[in-house]
């Protein structure tokens, strides 16, 4: 059983959720992170019947006091911080490069860049201290390829993905692991936001080697695997939970 202090930001829905059950299922003590009060409390009393201790603090990611205070509860609470998984993000405005703005590039890189950025910078603070720690960073396949029509998005996932290299090389002599995870298309509710039909979702499906949607679980599992000593010598890395897209 893992004694592992985990925060996750995004923790409410989809990946994040996920991972917030995976994690307690090993044992870990979790810190979820998110800006909807009831959502929160029906997973914390979830997290604890399946015998983690669980706390949900209120915070945006935008905000780098509310992310600074979020950090401090966690380590006030659970006394360090082991693990940190990133995980909040929106995929903004979909749609052609002549409909984009000055406040749809805003509303998309405010949360998945300037909130990993934030999130990176109070985590690593806390690990420094301890000389220890893992952050995990969710990105996309789209991190590291295009898409039509998701220009800001795909931007702000080579920015996650730029910043998990740059400060997995800064931190590393700290004893500090970073690395993302980038799922392919995963059967959550943004990505049915981002499709908007079910027409352009099973589109999509058809790029997949494996022919399907992948499920949140699956990355759940990839990213409890990062967090743990498996994957000691890991950092730096992108893991590609994609369902075989990224092969060619």
């Amino acid at each position: 059983m893992s004694s592992q202090v985990v925060l996750i930001t995004g923790g409410l829905t989809g990946i994040g959720r996920a991972a917030a059950v995976a994690f307690a299922k090993k044992g870990a003590k979790l810190a979820v992170v998110g800006r909807r009060d009831e959502a929160g409390r029906a997973l914390v009393k979830e997290l604890r019947a399946l015998g983690s201790e669980a706390e949900f603090f209120n915070a945006d990611v935008r905000n780098d006091a509310e992310v600074r205070d979020a950090v401090d509860k966690t380590v006030a609470r659970f006394g360090r911080l082991d693990v940190a998984v990133n995980n909040a993000a929106t995929e903004g405005q979909v749609g052609p490069i002549t409909v984009q703005t000055a406040e749809s590039y805003a509303a998309t890189f405010d949360t998945n860049v300037l909130g990993v950025l934030l999130s990176i910078k109070h985590e690593v603070r806390v690990m420094e201290k301890q000389r220890s720690g893992n952050i995990i960073n969710i990105s996309s396949t789209y991190g590291h390829e295009g898409a039509a029509f998701a220009s800001v998005y795909v931007a702000s996932k080579h920015a996650v993905e730029g910043i998990t290299k740059s400060v997995a090389l800064e931190v590393v002599k700290a004893g500090i692991r970073v690395n993302a995870v980038a799922p392919g298309p995963v059967d959550t509710g943004m990505l049915t936001r981002f499709t908007g039909t079910a027409e352009n979702k099973a589109a999509l499906v058809t790029q997949v080697p494996m022919d399907r949607l992948g499920v949140p679980d699956e990355q759940a599992n990839a990213i409890v695997f990062i967090a743990s000593n498996d994957a000691s010598f890991i950092t730096g890395h992108i893991l590609n939970v994609d369902g075989g897209m990224t092969i060619s």
